[in-house]
């Protein structure tokens, strides 16, 4: 979170998987009761609902207006950074973003919905929050997580941003992104999540639990049999292979340009890929664009530009 003149600007990555903020990573889940719930440590209470924050698992929509649980999510996002401030009432200024091929037809309508209500009076884990939506900006995703490192960038980049639905490609020249190059394909992390399931379903005919496959993606081991473990391994390193497929099919040459890697894909690519560790970068920063989408919001509005 960063403060302009006492607006708190909050920058908030909507993922299909999980929502980030500058400091916070949380399951993109949100569940809805018309009556309080019997569990309620992530409970966030709305207009006279009651939401599980976190639960369930959000399903893919190429729009993120269709419903109101990413408003909700967003909701949650800023109650969690204001707390860590020790605030419970701020003027917010919503920094968000988009796959980058998706910007420029639904950023008027993202930012309509991020501030359709200019005062929010709600209550999350038993605090009551009053905030005022002054404004918002919705910016490139990807790009956002590497905005403020353009300098250094030399030659041709490519840069990878592959989160749990989607797969976004840029290239950039010396820094300089080329919007001409810009590709955005449903091919994320997601994809080897249903793979590994397809999978066990064919071999062992039975199901495994999202957390175990996770667990196994982001380190590469779990406590569970030898073969269960190279099966999704093997599963694994085939997806990785068809991410590195889909980068040749967009031009990728790693003889003639660096790969940089954002988003929760990066740690599959270095648990199960084979690349060249001198030519590819993973940010390991897994709010990177989150905190990118603050940086350049502050910039606008430090400029006095209204995007």
């Amino acid at each position: 979170m960063k403060d302009f003149n006492g607006t708190k600007i909050i920058g908030v990555d909507h993922g299909y998987g999980n929502i980030k903020t500058a400091s916070h990573c949380f399951p993109a889940g949100v569940v809805g009761h018309d009556t309080e719930p019997l569990f309620t440590k992530d409970l966030l209470v709305y207009e006279g609902r009651y939401y599980l924050i976190g639960e369930g698992h959000k399903e893919f929509l190429p729009e993120k207006m269709q419903d109101e649980d990413y408003y909700i999510l967003t909701l949650a996002a800023i109650a969690m950074e204001l707390h860590n401030a020790g605030l419970t009432e701020a003027d917010v200024h919503i920094a968000a973003g988009l796959p980058l091929n998706w910007v420029s037809g639904q950023k008027e309508q993202f930012k309509a919905y991020l501030l359709k209500n200019k005062e929010v009076h709600f209550v999350f884990k038993k605090v009551e929050y009053h905030i005022r939506i002054v404004g918002a900006d919705v910016f490139p995703q990807g790009f956002s997580a590497v905005a403020d490192r353009l300098g250094s960038f030399k030659g041709v980049t490519l840069l990878a941003d592959i989160g749990n639905g989607t797969m976004n490609l840029l290239y950039l020249r010396n820094g300089k992104p080329d919007s001409l190059a810009m590709f955005t394909e449903k091919f994320g992390t997601q994809q080897c999540v249903q793979a590994i399931r397809a999978a066990f379903m064919d071999r062992y005919h039975t199901t495994i639990d999202d957390f175990t496959i996770q667990e196994v993606l982001r380190t590469g081991k779990a406590e569970i049999q030898k073969e269960y473990l190279e099966l999704m391994t093997a599963v694994a390193q085939q997806y990785v292979a068809q991410i590195f497929q889909r980068l040749r099919e967009h031009e990728y040459n790693p003889a003639l340009m660096q790969l940089y890697v954002v988003g929760g894909g990066g740690c599959l690519i270095r648990n199960f890929g084979k690349y060249d560790r001198r030519r590819v970068t993973i940010l390991d920063d897994i709010c990177a664009t989150a905190k990118g989408y603050e940086y350049l919001a502050e910039r606008y509005l430090k400029k006095g530009v209204k995007l």
